[in-house]
C-alpha cells in the first residue's frame, strides 16, 4: 500500500469526510485533536494537519479557539426533501429543445451568473495534470495526427475504461467497448440501434432535458416514470408500465440522476436488471456521475447484475476528468455490433492522442486522489448551496440533499411559476433551469434545477440568494409564499 505523505492525509481526509456525510460524526461534535489522530493512525502530526486543513477548505470542520475541531454545523433551518410526484399513464410527444437551447446560450454568457448548466467549471480540475497527459500524449502518439482513425478506440484507453468499471462492479470485456465523443452520443446510438420513430421509451421523472432533446430528434415518444428524490425510479412503477405500455427501451441515470441527484439501492438495481432480462426489454444506463458519488456502494451500476446483455452502459469522463477533452464510450451488451456500426456511419472514430491522454489521466497514480478532492469540493459548495436555499427562499421550499455530484433540486411551493422566476433573474443577469425543461408533462412548473459547478464565490453566492429574494415576488410566488 502506498503510504506516502501526500497521499495519507488525503486518505485520512476522506475517511473523515465519509464518517461527516454518514452522519457517523454529527454536526457540532467535537473531533480527535491532531495529536490524538496522528497517535491513533500511526502517522504525524503535520500529515493530520493537512488533512484537517482540507476538511476546513471542504466546510466539514471548523477549528474553534482553545477548544479544538469539530463538525461544521449547518447554519439555519435545512429545508425538506421534495416527494415524489405522481404522473400520467401515457407516453408523449417530444418538444423540449427550444428551452433547452435558451438556458445554454445564457449559461455560457460570461456575464452572467449561471446555475442554468450541470457542467463542471475549470476550477474544479487540476489544469496542469491534464495538460501534462495532452502533452505527452501528442509528443509519444504524434503519428496518429497524421492519418485517419478507424475502429472502436485505442486498446489503451479500452483498457482503462475496462478498470475503471471494475469499480462499479462490471467487468467489461474491451473487445465490446466503443470510444465515443460524449455519453450523449453513447446514448443517442443506443437508442438508434433499438428505437425508429415513433416509439415509446421509458425514462425518470423529472429527467435529464438533454434526453428529452435526443428523444425529440428521432421523433420517439417519453413514458415518464415516477421517481423519488433518494431512491430513484420506481421498478414497480416501471414494471407496471412494461405490462401496459408499448415501451422498447429503458433510460435511466441509477446513481446521481440529473435533476433530483437520486441514487436506487442496490437491492432495486438487482430487480431493475432482472425486470428488463426478463421483458427483453434493452436498458441504456448513463453512469456519467457514478465516480462523483460518495458512498462506494452507490457507484454500482445496474450492469454489474446484467448477465443476458440487456444493460447498455453509457459514460464519459467530462463531469469527473477532463471536460474539454470529450471522451465518452458504451458498452452495448447484445447490441454492440449494431451500436459500433451505427457509430461508424454517423461520426466515425475519435481523436487517437485524445484517447491516449484519457487513457494516461485515468491510470496515473494520483487518479484517485483527484476523484476525493473533487468529490469533497462540490460538496462543500452543495451543502453551502442548500443552507443558502433554507435562508433565502420562500417558506414551504424543498429542495434535494444528493449523496454527491453538484445538483440540486428546488421545489418551491405549489402555485410558484418557474417561468416567471427564470426571466426576473435573466433581467440581473442570473440564470436557472426552470422545472419545464425537465419533463413533457408539465407537472414540475413550479420547480428548478441548481447547477452547482461553475463558479462559486461570493458574486455567486449573492446571486443564489438572490434568486431566492425573486422567488418571494408576487408574479413568482402565485399567492403561495
Amino acid at each position: 500500500m502506498d503510504r506516502t505523505p501526500d497521499t495519507l492525509y488525503l486518505r485520512i481526509a476522506d475517511q473523515l469526510a465519509g464518517s461527516i456525510r454518514s452522519g457517523t460524526l454529527a454536526r457540532g461534535e467535537r473531533i480527535a485533536s491532531v495529536r490524538e489522530l496522528a497517535r491513533q493512525q500511526g502517522v504525524s502530526m503535520a500529515t493530520v494537519v493537512q488533512a484537517y486543513r482540507t476538511l476546513e477548505d471542504a466546510r466539514l470542520i471548523e477549528a474553534r479557539p482553545r477548544s479544538g475541531y469539530f463538525v461544521a454545523g449547518r447554519a439555519g433551518r435545512r429545508p425538506p426533501e421534495p416527494d415524489t410526484t405522481p404522473l400520467p399513464a401515457q407516453s408523449h410527444a417530444v418538444a423540449v429543445s427550444s428551452m433547452g437551447a435558451r438556458v445554454f446560450r445564457m449559461a455560457q454568457d460570461p456575464e452572467f451568473v449561471s446555475f442554468g448548466a450541470a457542467t463542471p467549471g475549470e476550477a474544479l480540475f487540476p489544469h496542469e495534470r491534464i495538460r501534462r497527459a495532452v502533452s505527452r500524449a501528442a509528443q509519444r502518439h504524434r503519428a496518429s495526427m497524421s492519418h485517419y482513425p478507424l475502429g472502436t478506440g485505442t486498446a489503451e484507453l479500452r483498457r482503462a475504461i475496462a478498470r475503471q468499471a471494475l469499480t462499479m462492479g462490471c467487468q467489461l470485456d474491451l473487445r465490446d467497448i466503443l470510444v465515443t465523443n460524449s455519453c450523449l452520443e453513447s446514448v443517442s446510438l443506443c437508442l438508434r440501434a433499438v428505437t425508429k420513430p415513433g416509439d415509446v421509451v421509458a425514462l425518470e421523472s423529472p429527467t435529464y432535458f438533454g434526453f428529452l432533446e435526443i428523444l425529440e430528434s428521432m421523433h420517439l415518444r417519453a413514458l415518464e416514470i415516477p421517481t423519488h428524490p433518494r431512491q430513484g425510479m420506481s421498478v414497480d412503477a416501471l414494471s407496471l408500465a412494461l405490462d401496459t405500455q408499448p415501451v422498447k427501451a429503458v433510460l435511466a441515470v441509477p446513481t446521481l440522476s440529473n435533476p433530483l441527484g437520486s441514487c436506487m439501492p442496490l437491492a432495486e438495481r438487482r430487480r431493475l436488471a432482472q425486470l428488463v432480462a426478463q421483458r427483453g426489454v434493452p436498458l441504456i444506463e448513463d453512469v456519467i456521475y457514478n465516480a462523483l458519488c460518495e458512498h462506494d456502494e452507490q457507484r454500482r451500476a445496474v450492469r454489474s447484475y446484467d448477465d443476458t446483455g440487456h444493460v447498455m452502459i453509457c459514460g464519459s469522463f467530462s463531469k469527473t476528468v477532463a471536460p474539454g477533452l470529450r471522451v465518452g464510450y458504451v458498452d452495448a451488451g447484445r447490441w454492440s455490433e449494431p451500436v459500433q456500426r451505427l457509430k461508424a456511419v454517423h461520426s466515425g472514430s475519435h481523436t487517437e492522442f485524445l484517447e491516449q491522454a484519457v487513457a494516461d489521466l485515468l491510470t496515473q497514480p494520483g487518479t484517485e486522489s483527484a476523484y476525493r478532492q473533487l468529490r469533497n469540493t462540490v460538496a462543500a459548495r452543495v451543502d453551502e448551496a442548500r443552507d443558502i436555499v433554507a435562508e433565502s427562499f420562500p417558506r414551504g421550499t424543498r429542495v434535494t440533499d444528493p449523496p454527491g455530484g453538484y445538483i440540486l433540486w428546488v421545489e418551491l411551493p405549489a402555485g410558484s411559476d418557474s417561468m416567471a422566476l427564470f426571466e426576473a433573474c435573466l433581467r440581473e443577469r442570473i440564470c436557472i433551469a426552470p422545472g419545464t425543461m425537465f419533463s413533457t408533462t408539465g407537472r414540475y412548473r413550479h420547480c428548478i434545477r441548481l447547477g452547482l459547478g461553475g463558479r462559486w464565490d461570493d458574486a455567486a453566492r449573492a446571486a443564489l440568494r438572490r434568486v431566492g429574494e425573486l422567488a418571494h415576488r408576487p408574479d413568482v410566488a402565485g399567492g403561495a409564499d
